[in-house]
């Protein structure tokens, strides 16, 4: 994927090769392991149907829309280009860690129980939350930019009204939810899968995510006075307007 991008100075394979590198992890280490636990299953289907999901939209947006201006200083150097496809590589193995513990040939011994645990439940739930959430914030995310009525304006529909990212609120939680379901196997090494959570949350909240995000939305309408008001009443992150609306005016 890497030469085809470079050579070619093709965008539409990036973000695409990042989602299927996360399916092609999980299905190579499940069936490495060779033990196919119904937990090492349900993990490895969650990520196979969070990661062809999120290729897939990807691919189809970066055809809808040409060319991705986070590559325009990157393409005619090699070495930038690669330097993000290494960045990708550690993004890939960094967040897949619980996903790589709970398909280890070593978890068999803890795989051997029947029994399901509380944190599979739970870990369950949050994923499943997560993926409604970034799954249908990206389909309305998209409808709206694609309407031409809507040219100049800020995405404020369904979730987008009471979340500024809905779409990371739902990343996050369903690696929450894929972190929770591997504490079920945790026992020493494998407690290193927080990592995932750390990294994944770093990157959003802090660095390429929404900091970047909301810096080109505050320079397009940051003299609309709609704007500010919605920026000021509106959760950054957290989809649930009425508590995070008190949270964000106390902080």
């Amino acid at each position: 994927f890497f030469l085809v991008a470079c050579t070619c100075k093709f965008d539409k394979v990036t973000d695409f090769a990042g989602g299927t590198n996360f399916v092609v992890l999980a299905v190579l280490t499940f069936v490495l392991a060779g033990t196919y636990h119904w937990r090492q299953i349900l993990v490895t289907v969650c990520v196979v149907a969070w990661g062809l999901r999120l290729s897939g939209y990807l691919l189809y947006r970066i055809i809808k829309i040409g060319e991705d201006d986070r590559f325009d200083d990157k393409r005619a150097d090699p070495l930038k280009f690669a330097g993000f496809w290494i960045l990708q590589a550690v993004w890939v193995f960094t967040v897949s860690l619980p996903v790589i513990f709970v398909n280890a040939p070593g978890s068999a011994v803890y795989l051997s129980k029947n029994n399901y645990t509380p944190m599979d439940i739970i870990g369950g739930i949050l994923f499943v939350i997560g993926l409604l959430s970034e799954t249908i914030s990206d389909q309305q995310k998209f409808s709206f930019r694609n309407d031409p009525a809507n040219r100049g304006k800020w995405c404020q529909v369904g979730l987008w009204k009471i979340s500024r990212h809905p779409n990371y609120f739902g990343e996050i939680t369903l690696w929450i939810g894929v972190f929770i379901i591997s504490t079920s196997i945790c026992k020493d090494v494998e407690w290193a899968g927080v990592l995932s959570l750390i990294f994944t949350a770093s990157i959003l909240l802090f660095l390429s995510g929404i900091p970047l995000l909301e810096q080109k939305s505050d320079e397009r309408h940051k003299m609309k006075e709609e704007y500010i008001d919605f920026k000021k009443k509106t959760s950054p992150l957290i989809p649930y307007q009425l508590l995070c609306t008190v949270l964000y005016h106390q902080l």
